[in-house]
């Protein structure tokens, strides 16, 4: 019986998820043309696939289905600030996750140089 007891126990070890608690994280955007940007392509790449992604506020996302990397493409007026939120599997690894940006436009797409423009990962 008591074989049969530290089976279980050491199944119910085995089963349990080493991985710390989900959560979301922030995609902060840092430009110097606040406010006068139109659209941006970026990737977000992790050490697992992400669960969920939303758009901040007044913004429209365009993704394809999330994985450990990313493309994703928002448009709406772009403003310092949290541009995207993401759903990721352990929130402890959040430093794991990088943003890059491809390409901002105006809101007439015209292509902006990148000069100033960066993206943040935050908790």
């Amino acid at each position: 019986m008591r074989h049969l007891a530290l089976a279980a126990a050491l199944g119910l070890v085995a089963a349990c998820d080493s991985t710390g608690p989900g959560g979301l994280l922030k995609v902060e955007l840092t430009t110097p043309n606040s406010g006068a940007d139109g659209a941006i392509l970026l990737t977000v790449t992790g050490p697992a696939a992400l669960r969920s992604a939303a758009a901040g506020s007044g913004l429209r996302l365009f993704a394809q289905p999330l994985a450990a990397t990313n493309h994703f493409a928002l448009t709406g007026t772009l403003s310092v600030g949290t541009i995207l939120i993401i759903g990721v599997p352990d929130v402890g690894q959040a430093s794991a996750y990088t943003a890059t940006i491809q390409q901002v436009a105006t809101p007439s797409y015209q292509l902006r140089a990148l000069a100033g423009y960066a993206l943040t990962i935050t908790q």
